[in-house]
């Protein structure tokens, strides 16, 4: 009964995280959201990960690896998005020139 309480819980955290990371895919936009959050959950992750194995805690191990991946998605998407919006503006600004001219 205790490990299915882990596991369950460890299903819900993933689940509730993986589709906020989801919908910043699916939006398309990470506004607001802050690359900062994104490497602090990968360093704590790290750490609980490493934790966790040494304490043979197989439920955090494989909730903290998820968590893990899941950051450094996040992480990934926050960058992209960034990225593709400094090009547009950049694009965007050279049309102007190009109109003001």
């Amino acid at each position: 009964m205790t490990e299915a309480i882990g596991w369950i819980s460890s299903l819900i955290l993933v689940l509730t995280i993986g589709k906020q990371v989801y919908k910043q895919w699916k939006e398309e936009s990470s506004e607001g959201v802050s690359k900062w959050l994104f490497v602090g959950q990968i360093s704590a992750s790290l750490g609980f990960t490493i934790y966790s194995w040494l304490v043979k805690n197989w439920v955090f191990v494989v909730t903290n690896s998820v968590m893990l991946l899941n950051g450094m998605l996040g992480l990934g998407i926050v960058i992209y998005h960034r990225r593709r919006g400094q090009k547009k503006g950049k694009a965007s600004g050279g049309e102007l020139k190009a109109e003001r001219a």
